[in-house]
């Protein structure tokens, strides 16, 4: 089957790649997979009925590159170089991707985190091209029919978020496409999986946000959000639908709230291949941070005393990999808990008190905080960094500004380097700014972030502030699921994904507490290996291909499938 109804990849006699396109003309120019724009060739302007329709110089795709990317240096609001971005991959995605690989450090933080969250905000408003598929309450009793109109024949990842929880501002509606689109955006410049693998989907069950429900440019379903039962049955819809269309495709479950992510990853990971990247992922980056932020100190994870501010799916999340870490290195499952404190809004979580179910496996024993002097029903986040002598402090609350000094200061009368990560996202979030923590530390601090900071200068040094950026996980850890054909992604996968980032920090960057962003096209398919050697060893990877391969011959199927942002050649299919 073609991968497209548009067009096909094939190989030639010597068994290099071409196109085979099915349409010509105007009509080509107007698909952005398909799109060279002025590079198409003098012969190929002859063949595929373009001749007249381009300018006559015939570009390199590095001369094309020049000419956007002075384009976007003039653009000076972040948000309209998202735009101009966005609009030119819905041009020519080859040439998108080109131009994203060449300056992945500098354009991630306007395609991703922080823009995108004015993009999500915005999205209806500033919305110019249909991309990805949305399955809606108009439309799930016949998804089966809608999924039918996506022009795509291979898709192998899915990233679908019901918008409920975008980032740290919340319920956005139909807006969360932009994060979908965000994320396999990531997953082609960083990890390699071919555009016309990919698809976003926003799952439009609705918003409970008045704004966007009498907003008459709204581009959404107009109603409050499904609820229970009548939400799962229209998952449930969506899922059998995509086995059935794309039988061996991974879905990323993304940016959904905390009542439902831990759910809908239970209810369908054993279904179809699937993680939760604000759970697993965010859990899987802050281990790689936090081992290499204890390397750097001389310590082991196991003897930390850990806070987590924040008890959404990504703190819980993190608490769930940081436990598993020290168990890892001979902890039990009770000491690894003692060790692992988490708050929510209310406080220090604590056996008797009322939480969600999700919550509850990690509260603490109420013997852990016998003889702890604090003034309400539950310690606070001072209260709880001072009585259990914590050394290591990650954010996930979404809470801006929550790391004070009196806290960073608590963490330094514990330990003579604390690792202090405010990993909350957008910027607005992040729970204290990393030149404040080095201030209030004397710099003596470790500090990563979710969102990208410059260097410090303190006292004559230059110290570099990490990205918690998921990004260093989950392109690695979809890929190797994918080219596995796991027909899971298990713990031991994802727990995987973190030790190789934290192996490859260590080796290529071992002052750093994560590598530069710039990167990632290096880590992604050092991560997908490992991930694909952990998939073989539990017995879920279906792909006859990889079947005994060593490492080293992991790594070269991973880079022998590893996309590329180059122009193909064309040649028409044959008139019969």
């Amino acid at each position: 089957m073609p991968v497209s109804r548009y067009y096909d990849v094939k190989r030639d006699e010597r068994g290099e790649r071409y196109l085979e396109p099915y349409v010509s003309g105007f009509l080509l120019l107007r698909l952005p997979l398909l799109n060279k724009g002025t590079a198409f060739t003098e012969e190929e302007r002859r063949a595929l009925g373009l001749e007249g329709l381009l300018p006559p110089h015939v570009n390199t795709l590095e001369e094309q590159k020049e000419r956007v990317y002075r384009r976007y240096r003039l653009i000076q609001s972040p948000l309209e170089k998202h735009i101009y971005l966005r609009h030119l991959q819905d041009r020519n995605e080859v040439l998108f991707y080109a131009l994203l690989v060449d300056h992945l450090e500098e354009m991630l933080p306007i395609l991703y985190t922080p823009t995108v969250g004015e993009a999500v905000r915005e999205f209806s408003h500033i919305y110019r091209y249909p991309r990805g598929f949305t399955a809606s309450t108009k439309n799930i009793d016949r998804i089966e029919e809608a999924l039918a109109n996506v022009p795509l024949e291979e898709v192998r990842l899915i990233v679908a978020t019901d918008s409920s929880a975008i980032l740290g501002i919340g319920d956005q509606g139909y807006g969360g496409m932009a994060i979908s689109i965000g994320k396999l955006t990531i997953y082609t410049a960083a990890g390699g999986v071919g555009p016309d693998k990919t698809l976003p989907v926003e799952l439009d069950v609705g918003t409970d946000r008045e704004d966007l429900l009498t907003d008459p440019l709204y581009l959404g379903v107009r109603h409050k959000r499904l609820r229970g039962e009548e939400y799962y049955r229209f998952l449930d819809r969506f899922v059998e639908a995509v086995r059935r269309r794309y039988p061996k495709a991974l879905i990323q479950w993304e940016d959904f709230a905390k009542e439902a992510a831990f759910t809908v990853l239970e209810r369908y990971r054993k279904v179809v291949p699937s993680f939760n990247d604000d759970i697993q992922g965010t859990g899987a980056v802050a281990l790689a941070g936090v081992l290499s932020a204890c390397r750097l100190k001389g310590e082991k994870l196991s003897a930390q005393v850990i806070v987590i501010y924040g008890a959404g799916a990504g703190g819980i999340g993190v608490a769930w990999a940081l436990r598993e870490g020290m168990k890892r290195e001979g902890l039990s499952e009770e000491e690894a808990r003692a060790r692992v404190l988490v708050l929510d809004s209310k406080g220090l979580l604590v056996e008797g008190r009322s939480m969600e179910a999700y919550k509850q496996p990690y509260a603490q024993r109420r013997e852990r905080i016998a003889g702890w002097e604090f003034a309400g029903s539950c310690p606070n986040l001072l209260e709880t960094i001072r009585n259990a002598r914590a050394t290591v402090l990650l954010g996930l609350s979404g809470q801006g500004g929550s790391f004070t000094e009196p806290v960073a200061r608590a963490m330094m009368e514990n330990t003579p380097r604390p690792v202090i990560f405010p990993l909350s996202n957008p910027t607005s979030a992040s729970e204290a700014l990393p030149d404040d923590l080095i201030y209030w530390t004397e710099g003596r601090a470790l500090v990563a972030a979710g969102s990208p900071f410059p260097p410090v200068g303190y006292m004559g040094r230059t110290i570099p502030i990490g990205q918690g950026n998921n990004a260093f996980i989950f392109p690695g850890l979809g890929l190797g699921a994918v080219l596995a054909r796991a027909r899971e992604v298990t713990d031991g996968m994802v727990l995987e994904a973190a030790y190789a980032l934290y192996d490859y920090t260590q080796g290529h960057f071992p002052e750093f507490l994560y590598p530069p962003v710039s990167r990632l096209r290096e880590v992604s398919p050092y991560v997908a290996a490992r991930v694909m050697q952990k998939a073989l060893e539990e017995g879920v990877a279906e792909e006859e291909r990889v079947m005994g391969l060593s490492f080293k011959g992991l790594m070269e199927f991973v880079r022998s499938r590893f996309w590329e942002p180059k122009y193909l050649p064309y040649r028409p299919a044959p008139v019969i």
